[in-house]
């Protein structure tokens, strides 16, 4: 059996994108085959479009190792674009409804020439208590925020977590992010028994009240070039640390996004959607 795929990059965090409304198959393994370097098409995932009753859409994202992500901020954005050209929503829709793991997110796209070429995506209000992460309640004993909570990886990190969709651990720090060691501490954060989920981690540098640069290391992943709610945890944090105005740019690695804030309302995230390339894979 061979599937028709179409690979998609926001800000260089790509993913390939499925329809797979009339199949039901181990999109888990398809993604672990499909996103391999070297032997596969190479990604940071897939995208799979389903059908939905609280929806005009159902978005199912799947990792590079096979499990299955709550929500994926670029990856939405790319499943959006997607969805659009496919003409599987009509283009007259002032925005996108999509259902995620996550919860039911709108998607406002933005044309050229009968195009979808980028979209603000409302990422849903930030959660910081214990058990919204979540965090281990055996280690964290009372269901507060895990705000400025200091972690031992074999060295001594202070974090602050947030979950918007799916959970995340950001490292502010007047270290240059690219000089730290990324590829050393970000399993050892990603893994550790703080968080029984895994989590998602992020190192920050506040560069202006509008600016911060990031490097984002994503659970089942690794380091990717860019990640939408990563980038959506780290603006959340400088925000709510007051570090940044609540519009603030972050620059990562493949490009950059734009995160707004305001508390007590849901994050915006907006970004590029691009087209790679297409093809069909064999199952």
């Amino acid at each position: 059996m061979n599937i028709e795929f179409v690979k998609y990059h926001g800000a260089g965090n790509d993913y390939i994108a499925l329809d797979g409304r009339n199949l039901d198959l181990d999109w888990g393994s398809i993604s672990k085959s499909i996103s391999t370097p070297h032997f596969g098409v190479f990604s940071d995932g897939i995208v799979v479009v389903k059908n939905s009753d609280v929806g005009d859409v159902r978005m199912r994202i799947f990792n590079p190792d096979g499990s299955e992500a709550e929500m994926s901020g670029n990856g939405i954005r790319l499943f959006s674009k997607f969805v659009f050209d496919n003409k599987i929503c009509d283009q007259d829709l002032s925005s996108l409804k999509v259902e995620t793991i996550g919860g039911l997110r709108d998607v406002f796209p933005k044309f050229k020439d009968g195009e979808m070429i980028s979209a603000k995506v409302a990422m849903g209000e930030p959660k910081f208590l214990r058990d919204q992460i979540p965090v281990n309640p055996e280690i964290v004993k009372k269901n507060v925020e895990i705000t400025d909570y200091e972690i031992d990886v074999g060295e001594n990190f202070t974090i602050s977590c947030v979950n918007i969709g799916n959970p995340h651990a950001v490292l502010v720090t007047e270290t240059d992010v690219d000089q730290f060691n990324l590829e050393k501490i970000g399993p050892l954060i990603e893994n550790n028994e703080l968080f029984p989920n895994r989590i998602n981690f992020e190192i920050v540098n506040v560069i202006s009240r509008d600016s911060i640069k990031a490097r984002i290391f994503e659970r089942g992943a690794g380091e990717t070039l860019s990640s939408g709610t990563g980038t959506s945890a780290c603006g959340v944090i400088c925000i709510r640390k007051k570090l940044v105005h609540r519009d603030v740019r972050v620059n990562v690695p493949g490009g950059f996004l734009d995160v707004s804030w305001n508390e007590g309302d849901e994050v915006y995230l907006e970004g590029p959607a691009e087209k790679v390339f297409s093809g069909t894979w064999e199952l």
